[in-house]
This record gives structure tokens, C-alpha cells and sequence, in this order.
């Protein structure tokens, strides 16, 4: 499409947004000469000719376009209507001051300033042509002169009224696109025009699509979705938490509106990661586990993490560019789509140290504040292609989901962690209830369950009574083992049974004296499976000779 069609269909789909008529004036304000400018105070957003301009006008619509490295452009265009009535006085008193000025043969420098100015001089006329430069000014209003143009706003522009108050301000973005590396710059400019205009004067068009384009079930806000087709849609993909736990997630990431964190434990296979995807994907629509979003971020924590840079990035000085992270990465395409929610997941969080390598992120949680990312006046380029500023706010529709396991093996979180989030534990296992939905989804898989479900749901019963247990990732391996050897191998389900029961579960036990009748209980239950019980046989002579065991030792 070129840089005229592009034009031309933003022209159309302004006109209907509007409303226009034949008696709305619309001024094409996209030529190098009469394009619009940033100024000091506001933007020149245009040079129109109102020159014929008739009192009978039902409007005025500017329409401009602004472009922005590395190949954004942004369109935009302002409608006057409600007060067109203080925009038409400005230009009748422009043109009786025109008028004058001609009548008397005056000539001034088209840098002088017209009626009162910036140098405090005053003249009796103010137009030398009927080109008409139109400013947006921070206090909201649209100013008008002839003389030449403003360089900034920033002083008494009352001589100069009286302004008139635009109705609305529409934007499009293109070419659109969910990418940070695009956007950024450009969204900044929006909402910058939302200072200028008020926020709640500017609407985004969607004008132009591509595979890139976000859809419009990924511009609503989770707090907007009802839970109930949040939960249909998480169980529609796999998804089987019969706890509550998707209520009490949805609650926790949307009961305040500037801070939404949430961290999911629990023992290891329990579905905490594949919670935080599943809500995020119910949230944009998403249909399948294996659909591509640009708004959904996996931040896998790494144990050597000390500091923020895993998250928040840091200058590398042989490529003179800032190396983005997945976190920043999420930040910066929240920031790029106010509009919509971006999930960032960070996966195993206590693997390190939280509060080492979170502090920033939770002390800009807490108080409002910016993200430091580096000491440079000017912006740096980024890995990814983006802008990246020194500082940057983290906006109010980025979701944080964290998830921890609970065993020897990782860090305890401290309480400055725990107090700024919400934790929800996710523990307790329906072994029962889980298979039924796995047979739901997978009938061929009928058989292996039934192989197996009495055996997983007493062992099960057993851990938990001692705070351990597994997960449902092991319950469904533990199927699919079982139908795997009865299509390939041939072996009877208790043989299987126990040679799994050694493999995935007894392989992971450890611990003291207080474990002691949790091993005489599996002893007793593995009567009838000799490999089992003879390797729990080996635990409780490891307990009596050093007073502990380990299974894997």
C-alpha cells in the first residue's frame, strides 16, 4: 500500500468516524510544507488554507500525520464542531486584520509577530496569505495566526483568541503491529497528544491489519471478562483446577488497578505454570495451548541471578546497544498497548534469591516510580530495535505471574516479597478427579487410567498425609507410560505400576526420623509390588543405619 492510499483511507474512515458532511471542512494537512511539527508547549499540527472557509461550515477536521524511526507513522486528525463558533471569530478577526493591513500598504517581516506577540510589539494586521498555521497548545485550546509561525507556546497566547476547545482526536498507527521495536516511540507520542487534547477526547482506529495485529479480544482488560468464561475457556484447553484456583487468580491480579502480581506454589507438576498461561490465553481468546501471542512473555529464573539486570537489561558496551530481557521485553510492549493486558510469567522465581533480582521491579511497583535501566540523557537503541529511555514506568497493564516450588532446592522468599503479592498455594491433588478429565479429553487413554488410578490415588493420600505428594504433570506421564508398554510391550499394569512407582515417585523421597511411618505405610501397601517394596525396604534400612534417607543417594 502506498504512502497516498494510506492517506486517502485514513481520510474515509476519519470522515465516517465523524460523521462529516458536505459542510464539514477537512483540511489534508500531509505535505512536507504544511505537515505538523512539534513545538515547544504543544504541536503545530498543521498549515491549513481557510482562506474560503464559510460561516455555514457544520465542522473542521484537520487531518495530520507524524513519522517516527525506525518507520511508524502516525495519523491523526482533530475535529472542531461544538465550538466552531470561536474558531470562525478567530478567522474573521484574522481576516479584518488582514484587510487593514492591505487597505494601508503596511509590510512587516513574516517573522514579526501579529496584534500582541511574543516580542510585546503590535500591529494592525496579521495575514499576509491564506495559509493559516493551527497549533494545539497544552492548555487544551487550538490557537491561529498568519505572521509566520511559533516556535513555542509558552507565553500569553490570550491576544491571540479566542481558542477553540477541539471536540475530539482521532489516531491510527501505522503499520500496526504488536511489536515493541515498532511502536514504541510512537505510542509515547499518543499519549503525549492525550495531554494536550485530554485523554478521554482520543479514540485509536484500527484502520490496517496484518498477521501482526492485535485482536480485539486482546484489547479488553481481565476485570472485564466474566469469570465464568474465563473458567470455560481455561478447562476448553486442558486446564483442570478444581480448588478455585482460577477464582482466586482472577481476584488477585484485578483487585487493585495499579498493581497486579500474583505467585502461584506448590509442589513441582501441579499446574502453576500452565495456570498463568491458560488464564493469560482465556483472557485474549486465544483457542489452542500452541497459538502464538505477542502479549504473553515466559521469564524462566535463572539460580545465578544476583541483581536486576536478568530482568531489566543492561548496556553492552562491544555492541554499544542495550541488551533487552524477556521481562523488559514485556514491559515495553505493555507500554506500547495501553489498551491491552501483556502477561509475563516468571517461571521457578525462587530459584534465586527474589529480592535480589526483583527489588527494582517492586520498589516501581510499590511507589509509582520508574524503572532505572541506565544513566544516559539520551535514549539508547535496544537488542530488540526499541528506544529504550533511561527511565521507564511500569505500566498498569503489565500482569506478573510468578510461580514457586516448596522443597530444599530453592530459596525461601522473604516476607518484602510475600507482602507485595498475592500467593495462592496450590498443593492439594484430585487424583480421581483429574483422570476423568484426562479420559474427557483423551478417550484412548480410558484403559491405561483405569490401569492405574487406585494405586496413584492411596499413594497420593499417603504423601499428602506427610506434606508431600506429586503433581498432575506426573498423574498424566503416569497414564501415558501405562498406554505406551500396553500397545508396545505387554506388560501386566501391576508390573508397570511398579516399575513407576520406583521410577517417578519413590526416587524423589527424602528425609528423617518423622518420616518413619510414611515409609511402613508404603512398605505396606506395596505387598503386591515386589520392586517397590523392596526399594522402600532400602529407605528404612538407610533411616536406621545414618538416621535419614535419601533416595537418591
Amino acid at each position: 500500500m502506498s504512502l497516498a492510499e494510506r492517506q486517502q483511507q485514513f481520510l474515509r474512515e476519519i470522515q465516517k468516524y465523524f460523521e462529516a458532511t458536505k459542510a464539514t471542512r477537512t483540511s489534508k494537512l500531509f505535505g512536507v510544507s504544511n505537515s505538523a511539527k512539534i513545538v515547544e508547549g504543544g504541536i503545530q499540527i498543521g498549515v491549513a488554507n481557510l482562506d474560503a472557509t464559510k460561516e455555514d461550515s457544520e465542522g473542521f477536521i484537520f487531518a495530520c500525520v507524524m513519522k517516527f524511526p525506525p518507520e511508524d507513522e502516525v495519523y491523526f486528525a482533530v475535529l472542531v464542531r461544538k465550538e466552531k463558533a470561536k474558531f470562525l471569530a478567530r478567522l474573521a478577526e484574522m481576516k479584518r486584520l488582514g484587510a487593514t493591513a492591505k487597505a494601508g500598504g503596511e509590510e512587516h517581516d513574516e517573522n514579526d509577530d501579529d496584534e500582541t506577540g511574543e516580542s510585546g510589539k503590535q500591529f494592525k494586521y496579521s495575514i499576509r496569505n491564506n495559509l493559516v498555521p493551527i497549533y494545539l497548545a497544552r492548555n487544551g485550546g487550538l490557537w491561529m495566526r498568519n505572521s509566520g509561525f511559533w516556535n513555542s507556546l509558552d507565553f500569553d497566547l490570550s491576544p491571540f483568541g479566542p481558542s477553540a476547545e477541539p471536540d475530539k482526536l482521532v489516531v491510527a498507527l501505522y503499520p500496526p503491529t504488536a511489536s515493541a521495536r515498532r511502536s514504541l516511540l510512537a505510542r509515547e507520542f499518543i499519549g503525549w497528544l492525550g495531554t494536550l487534547a485530554g485523554r478521554e477526547k482520543i479514540h485509536e482506529l484500527q484502520i490496517w491489519k496484518d498477521e501482526a495485529s492485535l485482536e480485539p479480544a486482546m484489547q479488553r482488560m481481565p476485570a472485564s471478562i466474566l469469570i465464568d468464561e474465563i473458567e470455560f475457556a481455561i478447562k476448553a484447553l486442558g486446564g483442570y483446577y478444581p480448588n478455585g484456583e482460577v477464582r482466586r487468580l482472577h481476584a488477585a491480579l484485578n483487585f487493585l488497578n495499579h498493581k497486579h502480581f500474583v505467585i502461584l506454589s506448590g509442589l513441582s507438576g501441579t499446574g502453576k505454570t500452565q495456570l498463568a498461561l491458560k488464564y493469560a490465553r482465556a483472557v485474549h481468546g486465544l483457542a489452542t495451548n500452541t497459538t502464538p501471542s505477542p502479549l504473553i512473555f515466559e521469564c524462566p529464573v535463572r539460580p545465578e541471578w544476583t541483581d536486576p539486570t536478568g530482568l531489566t537489561g543492561y548496556f553492552d558496551v562491544l555492541t554499544n546497544r542495550y541488551v533487552v530481557p524477556t521481562f523488559l521485553e514485556a514491559v515495553l510492549v505493555a507500554t506500547a498497548h495501553r489498551s491491552s493486558p501483556v502477561f509475563v510469567i516468571l517461571d521457578e522465581m525462587n530459584l534465586a534469591r527474589v529480592e535480589y533480582y526483583l527489588s527494582d521491579v517492586l520498589s516501581a511497583m510499590e511507589t509509582g516510580g520508574a524503572l532505572q535501566l541506565h544513566s544516559n540523557s539520551v535514549p539508547l537503541e535496544g537488542t530488540t530495535g526499541a528506544s529504550i529511555r533511561a527511565e521507564l514506568p511500569l505500566p498498569e497493564n503489565l500482569f506478573i505471574i510468578g510461580t514457586i516450588n516448596v522443597d530444599e532446592t530453592t530459596n525461601p522468599v522473604s516476607d518484602k516479597v510475600l507482602d507485595r503479592a498475592s500467593v495462592i498455594d496450590m498443593t492439594t491433588v484430585d487424583v480421581p478427579g483429574f483422570l476423568a478429565s484426562l479420559e474427557g479429553r483423551f478417550p484412548e487413554l480410558k484403559a491405561a487410567s483405569a490401569a492405574c488410578i487406585s494405586k496413584l490415588t492411596e499413594i497420593n493420600a499417603l504423601l499428602q498425609n506427610h506434606n508431600l505428594g506429586f503433581g498432575y504433570r506426573l498423574i498424566e506421564e503416569f497414564v501415558r507410560y501405562h498406554a505406551f508398554d500396553a500397545k508396545h510391550l505387554g506388560n501386566t499394569p501391576a508390573e508397570v505400576n511398579d516399575q513407576l512407582l520406583v521410577q517417578k515417585i519413590l526416587v524423589k523421597l527424602r528425609g528423617a526420623e518423622r518420616q518413619r511411618p510414611l515409609l511402613t505405610s508404603l512398605e505396606k501397601a506395596f505387598t503386591d509390588l515386589p520392586r517397590a517394596q523392596s526399594y522402600v525396604r532400602k529407605l528404612l534400612g538407610d533411616l536406621d543405619d545414618f538416621g535419614s534417607f535419601q533416595a537418591m543417594r
